[in-house]
């Protein structure tokens, strides 16, 4: 291989996954005691579902109000203060959520949550900042949806098995006032011991993105290099100079990009117009689009699992196909059980499976893949409640892994699609707020319309209505993928000022036929 074949800056990539582990543990682990905490301040059951779908939806929707100006703040101030900001934020209401003991202030730390992080579309930049070889490109970007779904691994089991601790382990909790009183928040305060962790390796050694900012003193990086002297002082004797320094340009790019008048200029000068070039705007909506019913997918799936099942047989409210209400009276724990148990299958899926097809295929072939896969995952979902009950566990694991596995392909593909179809290195903080931005608004839509069409399906006796009207957003929210292209990314719109690229090394990477691939002596 060519010595100055592009390489995954691992090191910091690894580091931003720290820094990203905590969230998705704090967004995942009220899922499986959701319905429980809503029944716990006084809403009927009948209501669970609207609320359950309310309450992540506000989160969703503060999300969208704030993720631009995040995005944009991080283009003006650097990627790391922000991200470490939105940690610390995460994990303080994470912690009031979980002390709540009324509606509103539940629904009111959701939101909260949601307002003062903007951390997904800032992460995304980073990456796209870190990795620019289009070649890299599908396992870079599925590192931190793969974080994403080992914190949904252990997300639920935290939020299952740590839920009114005084109940199901009196012998160590039983005593303690403190968690009778707040039955809902030490899995919160398990996953503010990963914050911790998150801020202060972030803190310490995460290496700011942003060219205008790269050149300034970090003093976090300072006292994380005078903690790590000893260690490293005898790495470099052990190793020598084999060894890339993780400030390595990695694609002849670090201080390339420092140095580059162009990115600096469009910093400043860049409009809407170059942010939401057509492309751009098409992928915008598929994101939004396909955010709303996999979000409401998300929130519908623990509910109807913890509904009371229904008996079939000589039951004059149930008529085959189409009218029946099936739950299966589930408990938080064996939700949060079902949860991890698909999430480590899942993790496989993100780091292995995913990118050896990305590269096989494309990743817009993976889009138009799980386009499809989508509709008929919901159209069928309702009818898990008339399997036999000797089949339904298995039934149920295969359903959550089937929506777990489209959304691993689906996600990081249309992520990388969007960052390859931006005009300029400078806009990506802001083209990923926006991203952030729409998804979040179909994130809060899908489970704010759908809640209510649950409760109204229950009420009627047809389960099937909420599931077949996510059917039908699943379909609409597919018609704009045929017309998506798969761009060459911003690199190649700034060839003219580069350096022809090397036979030898565009014969290696034919697909990554951009400037960044080359190293400069």
């Amino acid at each position: 291989m060519h010595a100055n074949t592009p390489k995954l800056p691992v090191r910091q990539l690894l580091i931003l996954a720290i820094c990203r582990f905590a969230e998705p543990i704090a967004v995942t682990s009220y899922l499986p005691y959701l319905p429980e905490m809503i029944e716990s301040v006084g809403v009927p059951k009948a209501e669970v579902a609207q609320w359950a779908g309310l309450t992540t939806a506000v989160f969703s929707f503060a999300q969208a109000a704030m993720a631009v100006y995040w995005g944009t703040t991080s283009d003006r101030f650097g990627r790391k203060p922000i991200i470490l900001l939105g940690l610390i934020c995460t994990m303080v209401l994470s912690l009031a959520f979980g002390l709540s003991k009324s509606l509103p202030v539940l629904v009111g730390c959701r939101a909260m949550i949601g307002l003062m992080n903007g951390n997904v579309g800032i992460i995304r930049t980073m990456v796209a900042e870190m990795v620019q070889d289009k070649a890299l490109q599908p396992r870079a970007f599925s590192v931190m949806p793969m974080v994403w779904t080992v914190g949904s691994v252990i997300g639920p089991a935290f939020g299952g098995s740590l839920a009114r601790p005084a109940e199901k382990y009196p012998e160590i909790f039983g005593r303690s006032k403190f968690f009778r009183e707040y039955p809902f928040v030490l899995p919160n305060i398990a996953a503010g011991i990963f914050f911790l962790v998150g801020i202060t390796t972030g803190y310490l050694f995460l290496h700011e993105t942003l060219a205008a900012k790269k050149g300034h003193r970090d003093s976090g990086l300072v006292l994380g290099q005078l903690l790590t002297r000893p260690c490293t002082r005898r790495c470099k004797t052990s190793i020598g100079r084999a060894t890339d320094n993780e400030r390595t340009p990695l694609l002849g790019g670090e201080q390339e990009i420092a140095k580059s008048p162009q990115d600096i200029s469009r910093t400043i000068t860049s409009r809407w117009r170059d942010i939401l070039n057509p492309q751009s705007a098409l992928i915008l909506t598929a994101y939004a689009s396909m955010s709303v019913h996999t979000m409401a997918y998300e929130s519908l799936l623990p509910v109807f699992l913890h509904s009371p099942p229904q008996h079939f047989q000589d039951n004059l409210d149930v008529q085959l196909p189409f009218k029946f209400v099936g739950g299966f009276g589930m408990d938080s724990q064996e939700i949060g059980m079902y949860y991890t148990l698909t999430g480590i299958v899942g993790m496989v899926v993100q780091f292995y499976v995913f990118p050896a097809c990305a590269t096989r295929f494309g990743v817009l072939k993976c889009v138009k893949a799980t386009s499809i896969a989508y509709p008929v995952l919901y159209l069928l979902t309702p009818y898990v409640a008339l399997v036999p009950e000797s089949m339904r566990s298995v039934t149920i694991f295969f359903l959550i892994l089937i929506k777990l596995t489209a959304a691993i392909f689906n996600f990081p593909s249309l992520t990388i699609l969007l960052t390859n179809s931006a005009s300029s290195l400078s806009i990506l903080g802001t083209l990923n707020g926006v991203a952030t931005s729409v998804s979040a608004i179909g994130r809060a839509a899908g489970p704010a319309m759908l809640g209510p069409i649950f409760s109204l399906g229950v009420r009627a006796g047809y389960i099937i209505i909420p599931w077949w009207s996510l059917t039908c957003i699943a379909v609409i929210s597919a018609i704009p993928v045929p017309w998506i292209v798969e761009g060459d990314g911003f690199q190649a719109q700034s060839t003219d000022e580069l350096e022809p690229e090397p036979e030898e090394s565009a014969a290696e990477s034919h697909p990554a036929k951009h400037p960044g691939n080359q190293r400069r002596g």
